[in-house]
């Protein structure tokens, strides 16, 4: 039985239980319980605070686990990195009243400023050569400069909004951040043959994130030209039809370039174009 923690509530809880779920591990979501196992996969679900999750897994008492990149770095656990997996996408900044004039780095000597993330920030004043008094607050740091407990602050940003809401402005960006899958240096054998499994799972659902499968009829005297514009994962597939001057041509195409794709096969003659999502894929 594979033990992986997971973020008790937030935007993280939502998108691990999607990817959860997407790769058929079903796991109730229940918040009210600390322990629960999957229905149909050997795994159980440890729910944690973010922040106690890398020592967590780091210890061996979750042997996996899904942790903010940011809150990773700031625990320094000795937990290793196994995957990153490309969602609650976020970054960590340095912020200032709107209304304040900034011209650099130079701002921020010997101010204030207000964060839950000490460590990180402190390494990279250090490394700028900034010296100004970092104050830890484990609650809204946003409100800090409001109320004259701060003159700046370092947190996570992702939309911006919470920043413009409290009359503040990003000034610099310190790091990316994403959510990782971090486990235990010494995890057994057996249990690294089921976290194989489930990584097996993960990248199918992955691999078919934004990708759409589009069959077409094509005709024959086109057809080079029509493979030629598709950046499918390999060939194509070509499929005859009755009409011997027409085939069907089906591929995966990228949803970000679809489009673009579309209209140039119509105009080189492709009809009854079918677009249909992509659950999940086995390269």
């Amino acid at each position: 039985m594979l033990r992986i923690a997971i973020q008790s509530k937030g935007r993280l809880f939502d998108d691990t239980m999607n990817l959860l779920t997407e790769a058929d591990i079903k796991v109730s979501a229940t918040k009210r319980t600390l322990l629960v196992g999957a229905k149909n996969f050997p795994l159980e679900v440890l729910y944690l605070r973010d922040d106690d999750i890398p020592q967590s897994v780091a210890s061996g008492v979750a042997d996996i686990g899904v942790v903010g990149e940011n809150e990773y770095v700031e625990r320094g656990a000795e937990a290793e990195i196994i995957s990153r997996l490309g969602f609650s996408k976020c970054r960590l900044s340095l912020a200032i009243p709107k209304e304040v004039q900034y011209e650099g780095l130079e701002w921020f000597q010997g101010k204030k400023i207000a964060t839950s993330y000490p460590v990180i920030l402190n390494s990279f004043l250090q490394e700028k050569g900034i010296k100004a008094e970092v104050h830890v607050i484990t609650g809204s740091v946003e409100i800090s400069p409001g109320i004259g407990l701060a003159d700046a602050i370092f947190d996570i940003v992702s939309s911006g909004s919470t920043l413009v809401s409290n009359n503040l402005r990003e000034v610099e960006v310190v790091m990316q951040s994403e959510a990782l899958l971090i486990g235990y240096p010494d995890m057994s054998e057996e249990k690294r043959l089921i976290l194989d499994q489930m990584l097996f799972r993960f990248q199918a659902v992955r691999e078919a994130e934004d990708k759409k499968y589009v069959r077409m009829n094509a005709p024959k005297a086109r057809l080079q030209e029509i493979i030629n514009v598709l950046p499918g994962l390999k060939s194509p597939t070509i499929i005859p039809l009755a009409d011997d001057e027409w085939c069907s041509v089906h591929t995966v195409l990228d949803e970000h370039r679809f489009w673009e794709i579309i209209g140039q096969l119509k105009e080189l003659g492709a009809q009854g174009i079918l677009v249909t999502p992509i659950e999940k894929m086995i390269l």
